[in-house]
């Protein structure tokens, strides 16, 4: 998401409402979320929501294989306190190619409906916790797997995934790959009071920032980069 065209970005993300560039962050309003997974097996939703959050990203599944044994309840407690909410796939570039996880995703909980509730669907793409950082995968690859993924989930919901990752990650694994700037939109993590910094891969902004692994209620502090109504046009697409 950094638009190498310039007019068809700028028609885009004003599609979203979303914000201005990072350096004017705190001019703008921004909605708190969190992003959560079984590491956090009890959340208060309902005070999270009273608190001001107004969003939240739950893992559903990661790679073949695995899926997340409390994401229902999750789910749940998250439409029940109001908030807006959507899955995460954490990817597993090395298990299987990039359909082949969009499908079990959306066979788990990440699936999109025209509710005016629920978020497209993110991919979780970073750092292997397991091996080697890219996973054994040559910048090419990793960024035809990422097209694999995200074509899929788009040709079965009509909805581009927000793609997570970080600055580093995405120039060491992809080159810092331009291909995804103005289909899916970016949700960036840097742990930091100081804004989300260098903006990787072409996206003139970040949709949403990962700005804090400590949220007060559970999980990960998120912010999301314009106001409510943009949050909603997400959801509704």
């Amino acid at each position: 998401m950094k638009f190498g065209l310039a007019l068809a970005a700028v028609a885009l993300y004003q599609s979203f409402a979303l914000a201005l560039p990072a350096e004017q962050l705190q001019e703008r309003a921004t909605v708190r979320g969190f992003d959560i997974s079984n590491y956090q097996p009890n959340v208060n939703y309902q005070a999270a929501y009273n608190s001001g959050a107004r969003f939240v990203i739950i893992k559903a599944t990661e790679g073949t294989g695995y899926v997340d044994p409390i994401f229902s309840r999750h789910y749940t407690g998250a439409t029940k306190a109001g908030l807006i909410r959507g899955g995460y796939h954490f990817a597993r570039p090395a298990a299987s190619s990039g359909a082949v996880q969009a499908n079990f995703f959306l066979a788990h909980g990440g699936g999109w409906s025209r509710d005016g509730r629920t978020l497209p669907g993110m991919l979780d793409i970073e750092y292997n916790p397991s091996g080697a950082t890219c996973y054994g995968l040559s910048k090419a690859a990793m960024v035809n797997w990422i097209s694999s993924f995200v074509n899929q989930y788009h040709s079965r919901t009509g909805r581009w995934p927000m793609i997570y990752t970080t600055n580093d990650w995405w120039r060491t694994c992809t080159g810092n790959s331009a291909k995804f700037r103005t289909t899916c939109p970016l949700v960036l993590a840097r742990f930091s009071s100081a804004g989300p910094g260098i903006i990787p891969g072409g996206w003139p902004y970040q949709t949403i920032w990962q700005n804090s692994d400590s949220y007060r209620f559970g999980g990960d502090s998120d912010i999301f980069n314009g106001p409510l109504s943009g949050v909603k046009k997400l959801a509704t697409g």
